[in-house]
């Protein structure tokens, strides 16, 4: 299985804003930098986290973007979901013949649930938490 960009940019924007010391607002163009990703990808990615409380935003002339909720409090699992298609076949479409009598689906199911209860094991802290190489090559 591999995560789209968008959840891959997602997380990373997520490491960058939880990286940053607890008063440190960052803007989109500043994470774009970061990551040399395209700023209208990476709006996109920021606007889907600020509807659902991940990345909270402040407009205006000092304003910037942080984390909406304690690094903490972020599962990996939670974020995946919130950003990543996650049906892995397309069942039920016209051009499969066995739809009726397969069990792939349900297999590959179970496989994404085990995948989704294993990266919630972890935090968006524990990415960081005493991570000094990250923080040298993110905060140079």
């Amino acid at each position: 299985m591999q995560l789209t960009s968008f959840t891959d940019y997602g997380l990373r924007a997520l490491i960058y804003m939880a990286s940053l010391p607890k008063d440190k607002m960052t803007n989109i163009t500043e994470v774009t930098n970061v990551y040399g990703v395209s700023r209208n990808h990476m709006v996109k990615i920021i606007n889907q986290l600020s509807r659902v409380g991940l990345v909270a935003a402040v407009r205006g002339k000092n304003g910037g973007i942080y984390l909406g909720k304690p690094a903490d409090q972020i599962r990996i699992g939670e974020v995946v979901r919130l950003l990543e298609p996650l049906a892995l076949v397309n069942c039920g479409s016209d051009y499969c013949h066995i739809t009726s009598a397969c069990r792939l689906k349900q297999i590959l199911n179970q496989a994404i649930d085990h995948f989704l209860n294993e990266l919630d094991k972890y935090t968006l802290a524990d990415l960081i938490k005493n991570n000094e190489p990250l923080y040298k090559l993110l905060l140079k």
